[in-house]
Formats: structure tokens, C-alpha cells, sequence
């Protein structure tokens, strides 16, 4: 922190303020850094990011005291990052208030889905330097393309990573926010293995994964970076630093995303487990992805 009290210093202080930032409060010749306060929250993607239509997510959903499933009590990460703005989700709104935050996306979404996503938001409101925009997918382009027999460094993954951050970058030209979370390393997943392709399957995550970040622009006043695929490689390194147990078998005994915390596994909880399904993660990756992604939101120069 500097310090000093001349006139001299106050006034290269205000300066490196503006220069730097743009967006901080830099009148008065004092060092207060305006918070970054959306007017409007949209979820872009695929089921890491957004809940059905009738409000279930694609993890462990909670139960009420009628073993009703209720969208509040096991948030998703975009859902935490939403609640710590104190906005209301279209999908889990129960008071049915006038939400602030759209769902765009949609389960199975692909990287070829997002333009439409954008261009939906797009129309339906004039963008802003207080849109924030969420954004997570690539999870089902991994898979698909493993499918198809795609190897190590393929070049249609490639080329849908760069859709990707051509999208974001397309956001980032209209002057709205966003907060990107890479896809999580799809060679951890018991999807990996039980086919006994995990090192296949990391491989196809970091070459979707490296063409987005290369291709985004590289400013953090435009776009705020979570990496999921580092924090679940530390996850299944270190399990017990994030309160796990499990780290290899799916906590869900049923298909997502009707799983709820009454059917999981045997000596499963809600938060015990890494993995939700063969590829989908738990709430405590959730937890740790929200964490990360709203202190981007809240401390990025937006």
C-alpha cells in the first residue's frame, strides 16, 4: 500500500488508479475501488452451469421436509455466485419474484450452442458494462469426440474451444462481464475409469481447454478465468484438504438429474463425494468453483 501525504502523491496515486483500471472510483484523491455490482446475472452453457426448467441441477439435488426436491437447499456453483449478489434465479425462483438472473443455456449443450445462447440474451436486452455472463461447457464435446475415437491433440476439439472463445470474446466486444470456468478434467471422472482412458481423456480436456484460454483476450476487465480442471486434479490429490472422501466412484445410484441426497450410494453424503455421477461433480466441487468464481467477480477491475 503506499503512503505519504504530499499533493504530489495523491495525484500519481488517482493517476495509476484511472490509467490502470478504467472503472475505479478515482475522484477525491482517495483510493476507493467502485465494487462490481451486476443489474443482471446470465447463465450460459451446459447442465455445470444451469438447472432444468423445473428447477433440478445436475448434481445432488436437496430435499425439504417432504422429501420434495427443493433448488435452494443444494446450490450449484452458478446458482452460489448468483445467491452471493442477492439475486434470484428464473429456474429456483420459489417466491416467485421478478428474477434477475436468465438461464440461456441448457443440459447437453455444446460449444456450437453457445452463439445462439448469446445472441437470444442479446436481443432480448440491450448489453451492459453490468451484464455478468456465466459460462461453462465443453464437458459434452469431450465426451463426443472420445466417442468418436478422437485421440490426443484433436483438431475438431480444437476447433471447438475456439468457438468457445470467439463467443466469449464477442461478449467481451459488447462490453458486457464474464466469468469462464474451464471444463473439469474429464480423465478424473469414473467416466475415465471405467474405460481405462483417463490419460486419454485428461489429454482431450487440456486440448479443449488450452485453445480457450489462448484464444480469449487476455484482459481481466472483460473476463474473469476459473480453472476447474487444476482445482480437480488438487481435489483427487488431496482429498481430505476439501473435507472428501471419495474421490473415484459416483455418490448418485440413479441417473441425473433426478439423484437426490436420499438416493446416493452406500456410506455416501451429499458432500462427501467428488463425483455426482460418471461425469458430472458433487456439490463440494460446486462449493470450491463458486468460491473461486466470485471472487472474480468481485475483485477483477469489471
Amino acid at each position: 500500500m503506499w503512503i505519504g501525504s504530499s499533493r504530489l502523491i495523491s495525484r500519481l496515486r488517482a493517476a495509476l488508479c484511472c490509467g490502470l483500471t478504467g472503472l475505479a472510483a478515482c475522484g477525491g484523491g482517495t483510493d476507493a475501488i467502485e465494487p462490481f455490482e451486476p443489474n443482471q446475472i446470465i447463465l450460459l452453457g451446459d447442465e455445470t452451469t444451469v438447472l432444468t426448467a423445473d428447477g433440478k441441477n445436475y448434481s445432488i439435488n436437496g430435499l425439504d421436509a417432504n422429501n420434495a426436491i427443493d433448488c435452494t437447499l443444494a446450490p450449484i456453483w452458478s446458482q452460489l455466485l448468483v445467491g452471493n449478489f442477492g439475486m434470484t434465479l428464473d429456474r429456483c425462483n420459489p417466491n416467485s419474484v421478478t428474477p434477475r438472473a436468465v438461464t440461456r443455456g441448457a443440459p447437453g449443450a455444446k460449444a456450437a450452442d453457445i452463439e445462439a445462447q448469446i445472441t437470444a440474451q442479446l436481443n432480448a436486452s440491450a448489453p451492459s458494462p453490468k451484464d455478468l455472463f456465466l459460462l461453462m461447457v465443453g464437458l459434452n464435446d469431450i465426451i463426443e469426440r472420445f466417442e468418436a475415437g478422437a485421440d490426443c491433440g484433436d483438431y475438431e476439439l480444437e476447433a471447438r474451444g475456439r468457438q468457445v472463445a470467439q463467443q466469449v470474446n464477442r461478449l467481451a466486444a459488447a462490453n458486457v462481464r464474464t466469468i469462464l470456468v474451464t471444463v473439469h478434467d474429464v480423465g478424473l471422472t469414473p467416466y475415465a475409469r471405467t474405460r481405462n482412458e483417463s490419460a486419454r481423456l485428461t489429454c482431450l480436456t487440456a486440448t479443449f481447454n488450452a485453445r480457450v484460454r489462448v484464444d480469449i483476450l487476455q484482459d481481466g476487465r472483460f473476463i474473469g478465468l476459473v480453472l476447474a480442471d487444476d482445482l480437480t486434479q488438487a481435489m483427487t490429490k488431496v482429498p481430505a484438504a476439501y473435507s472428501l472422501t471419495n474421490v473415484s466412484d459416483a455418490a448418485c445410484t440413479v441417473a441425473l438429474p433426478d439423484c437426490t441426497s436420499a438416493t446416493l450410494a452406500s456410506g455416501a453424503e451429499s458432500t462427501t463425494h467428488l463425483w455426482a455421477d460418471d461425469r458430472h461433480f458433487g456439490l463440494r466441487a460446486h462449493a470450491n468453483i463458486a468460491s473461486f468464481a466470485i471472487t472474480r467477480a468481485r475483485n477483477n477491475p469489471f
